[in-house]
């Protein structure tokens, strides 16, 4: 990918994600089961990239890639679950708003944790005081957004 679109492709993940939680949350209302509605979404991205597998299968992974590869990699997947399950059931409960506000604040301040111990074998970027006041004025914000 060039370098010129990675954060114009982040950025459209991140508005993405907003809608794909009201998308979920009106799913899940239509099937009224949000384990059905889970398993519905989920079936929908798995055929999505196994298509996209098929269609472009190299590279493999080789054994030395496997052995390699930490237990806990595999957990991602579930981790991200969790997140599509709080959007399916919650987010017509408090509003695309508040939810992402919450959502993108814990994720933004776990990051910089992540970051900084160098965690789940990630470079360390350690948190400065810089960062710090970013995180103080995200959580103002969040305070600000979810105010009724």
């Amino acid at each position: 990918m060039n370098a010129g679109w990675i954060f114009p492709f982040i950025i459209l993940g991140g508005a993405l994600q907003t809608c794909g939680a009201a998308m979920n949350g009106q799913l899940n209302k239509s099937l009224a089961n949000p384990y059905l509605a889970s398993t519905v979404s989920f079936l929908v991205i798995t055929f999505f990239f196994m298509a996209l597998f098929f269609a472009v299968p190299h590279p493999l992974p080789t054994i030395a890639n496997l052995r390699e590869m930490p237990w806990w990699a595999v957990f991602g997947g579930l981790v991200g679950a969790v997140q599509v399950f709080a959007g399916l059931t919650l987010v017509n409960k408090v509003g695309t708003g508040n939810f992402m506000a919450l959502t993108v604040s814990a994720a933004l301040i776990t990051s910089l944790v992540v970051d900084h111990f160098g965690w789940f074998r990630m470079d360390i970027h350690p948190i400065t005081l810089t960062k710090l006041g970013g995180a103080v004025l995200l959580i103002t914000g969040v305070v600000f957004i979810t105010r009724r």
